[in-house]
Formats: structure tokens, sequence, C-alpha cells
């Protein structure tokens, strides 16, 4: 694939593109759930290579809170897990669960630089997120990111994590996809 340009819905060209403009269909992922925003499957192979993403949560005063995150993509959603890596605070006090119980719109930017800057590519997701109820999506996703991250078979990902799902609703991409 060549580094290429797309215009943008003023005309402009911007370099990126977005994917829920046009024919969009619904895609049902391994948990039955139904996103309407369908990635391309350029993109689904650069996000399920991608080993880390940054998580981006709004505080109680309106004020960005960025985290590096392990993730998964099952159908057209997104599965992060609060593992067992040490942190300063019990899981229930983390910034990131109180910031999506209090609004739950994120950002996940996956992205790849290089010195060569025609290699350089994104992927920003803006979507919801909240917590994972229910008992078998939750297993699910446990059993995706154990897929993704060996580390995750060692004790490091509890059976009973709590998950983070992400659902899309825009995602814009650019550079070399």
């Amino acid at each position: 694939m060549h580094f290429s340009r797309f215009t943008a819905e003023d005309g402009t060209s911007q370099g990126r593109k977005i994917l829920n403009r046009g024919g969009v269909r619904s895609a049902r992922n391994c948990c039955g759930m139904v996103n309407n925003l369908l990635i391309s499957p350029e993109i689904r192979a650069k996000l399920e290579m991608a080993r880390v993403a940054r998580l981006a949560t709004l505080d109680v005063e309106r004020r960005p809170h960025a985290i590096p995150i392990c993730f998964a993509l099952d159908g057209g959603v997104f599965y992060s897990a609060i593992d067992g890596k040490p942190k300063r605070v019990s899981a229930k006090n983390l910034a990131r669960l109180k910031n999506i119980q209090e609004t739950p719109r994120v950002a996940l930017l996956v992205d790849q630089y290089d010195e060569d800057w025609t290699r350089l590519w994104y992927v920003l997701v803006r979507g919801e997120a909240e917590l994972v109820s229910a008992p078998e999506e939750q297993q699910r996703a446990i059993r995706c990111l154990r897929a993704k991250y060996p580390q995750y078979d060692a004790e490091m990902l509890a059976d009973e994590a709590p998950v983070l799902r992400i659902t899309p609703v825009r995602i814009t991409a650019w550079g070399k996809i």
C-alpha cells in the first residue's frame, strides 16, 4: 500500500479516512452484540497487529486523562481488562473506571511511529465505554485478551478481572493503512 490522502467532507485534503460515512452495515461480534460501524480489513489488520493503544477519558472536571492499555478487537468492539500489573490504587479507584462511570465517551488511539515518515499511521476510535456486566461476555473478552497477549496466561489476568468494552461511534484512520 502507498501513503495516500483522502478528501474530507468539506472537499479539502485531510489525509484521513472516516469510516462511518455512507452505506453503514451492521457487524455482530462473537458475543452477539451488534455494532453499526464496519471496520475495513486493512484497518482491522493494523488493529490486530498493534500491541498497545492509548485510552483517553475525561474526569469530572472535563480534564483529559490518557493511559496506555492492552486491548483486543472482537467483531466490532474493543476490550481492555484491569490486569495484574502493579497499580497505585485498587481497581475500583482507577481513574479510567471512575471517569468512564461519569462520562462514558472515550477515545482510543492506536498508532505506529517510524523515522521513515512514509510509514506513519494511526487509527483514532471515538466511542462509548462501559464495564462489561454479562459473565459470558466478560469471559469471552478475557479469552480474546489472553489469545493476543501471552503474558496474560501467567496469572497476570484473573478470570474475574473487570473488563471494559469500547463500542466505536466513529473511526478515523490516517497514513500507511
